[in-house]
């Protein structure tokens, strides 16, 4: 998943478009990202007891990731999500991590 919980993001359409906000969670399963402040719905909840009043809540809504971009800690900069792989010698053996990168400025993310 190249957008994970706790990432700036721009929202690139819809009522929020150009807004940046964080990544609360990650719906990886459904391709969507709930993002703090952005896309908030009203979900009116009725009373449960006698005598109790009825409220609205204000929750974000997931977005499609195809709608949302990252932005770039180092250049400050919304675009593309890219990965490299860096060889690690631990020991006797040579492992392989995988880091996310940024288009613009190359700078590594993680």
């Amino acid at each position: 998943m190249k957008i994970k919980k706790g990432d700036k993001v721009k929202i690139l359409s819809g009522k929020d478009k150009g807004k940046i906000g964080k990544v609360l969670q990650v719906f990886s399963v459904f391709d969507k990202v709930s993002v703090e402040g952005l896309n908030l719905l009203i979900k009116h909840m009725r009373p449960r007891k006698q005598g109790e009043k009825g409220q609205r809540i204000e929750f974000p809504a997931p977005l499609p990731l195809a709608k949302v971009a990252l932005v770039c800690p180092k250049c400050g900069k919304a675009g593309r999500v890219g990965f490299k792989y860096l060889e690690l010698i631990v020991g006797a053996e040579k492992k392989r991590k995988k880091i996310r990168i940024c288009k613009k400025c190359r700078q590594e993310i993680d």
